[in-house]
């Protein structure tokens, strides 16, 4: 084990809402880290169940453990954002950590030592399970190091997403303190805009290993962006964005072409699965954010080109229709699924995106 000297401070955030369904084995993971000096803030916001007591056990056990409660509830971003504030300014190193999620006992070790071998890296990811799936591609192994602007290019031409969600990547705190806010408020793709931000002053680490866990299910972001399918709205934005900074000119409209073609390709299995219209309200709303209105014509040659696909391939289409006409049959007689009610009903409180209700 390092001397704790030797070891630069880390910043541990974890912004949480009515967690204590799985809150204990998220601190329980900091806690049992290989690496010792880090401090781990924890941010109440104006949780109903056992969250602050919880956390407030394990303070009194620790007092590398921080806890704060917000005296008014806030949307999620800006939580996460309140919670960065808070943290030490001595701090070099941040890891943002999902209430939900855990880290395995080598993670912030790992992270730190590869971000240390090149004082110019500003982000480290790593591979990740996210339930029983692992996920994320990575650099080719063995190498840990790639030129920040690098990989943001080739993510923008269609390169494979290495950066991963907040709980999988550690953030030099210098580059955190530079972007105030650090995320962007309006964006549920918050994250992924920051790793395009940031890296254009700093480079890329990553460990080849799995350090970090991370749990699906109904209440948490990454239901929210499955059930909005807005990844590729997301990836579609960073592209309007960055482009300019990261692409030559041509290269942007190679960009932009290929992200739209997969975008209305999206749209398009939506529409024949009859979303809800607060899902097609999310994503006209998001395009008018950067500058774009949804094109109907273009929506419906997508339509068209996917009905063909399926006629061409009949048993496939025939396995994914089962799985989900029960809840387009719903949707027609305008009867949402639970999930989907309290999905939407979590997305206007949690996320603050009032303008996108009937």
């Amino acid at each position: 084990m390092h001397e704790l000297n030797s070891q630069p401070l880390v910043s541990v955030t974890t912004p949480v809402y009515n967690g204590e369904e799985y809150l204990r084995e998220c601190i329980e993971s900091v806690l049992a880290q290989s690496y010792e000096n880090w401090e781990f803030v924890i941010l109440n916001n104006c949780s109903t169940d056992g969250t602050l007591d919880i956390v407030r056990g394990y303070a009194s056990r620790d007092s590398r453990i921080r806890v704060y409660s917000n005296d008014q509830f806030l949307p999620v971003i800006n939580n996460h954002n309140k919670a960065l504030g808070l943290t030490s300014g001595n701090s070099i190193y941040c890891k943002p950590l999902m209430a939900d999620d855990w880290l395995f006992p080598d993670c912030l070790r790992e992270m730190v030592r590869v971000a240390k071998s090149h004082l110019s890296i500003g982000l480290v990811s790593s591979y990740s399970l996210s339930g029983k799936r692992l996920i994320l591609d990575g650099l080719p192994y063995p190498s840990t190091f790639l030129s920040g602007r690098k990989v943001c290019h080739d993510r923008l031409l269609g390169a494979p997403y290495v950066f991963g969600t907040p709980t999988n990547v550690l953030i030099r705190a210098d580059l955190i303190r530079k972007h105030q806010p650090f995320y962007n408020e309006g964006n549920l793709h918050a994250d992924l805009e920051s790793c395009f931000e940031i890296l254009q002053y700093s480079d890329f680490g990553f460990v080849h290993q799995v350090l970090t866990f991370s749990r699906v299910h109904e209440k948490s972001q990454t239901y929210a962006v499955r059930n909005l399918d807005s990844i590729l709205l997301a990836n579609l934005a960073a592209a309007v964005k960055f482009g300019s900074v990261y692409l030559t000119e041509q290269e942007l409209k190679r960009s932009l072409q290929s992200w739209f073609r997969l975008y209305y390709r999206m749209l398009a299995v939506n529409s024949l699965r009859l979303r809800e219209p607060r899902f097609w309200q999310y994503h006209k709303h998001m395009l008018e954010q950067i500058g774009y209105a949804l094109d109907r014509r273009k929506l419906a040659r997508s339509v068209l080109a996917e009905l063909v696909d399926r006629f061409l391939r009949p048993l496939r289409s025939l396995g994914e229709i089962t799985s989900w006409w029960p809840d387009a049959i719903r949707r027609a007689l305008g009867r949402p699924s639970s999930e989907e009610a309290r999905f939407y009903e979590g997305l206007i409180d949690a996320k603050g995106l009032h303008d996108i209700t009937p």
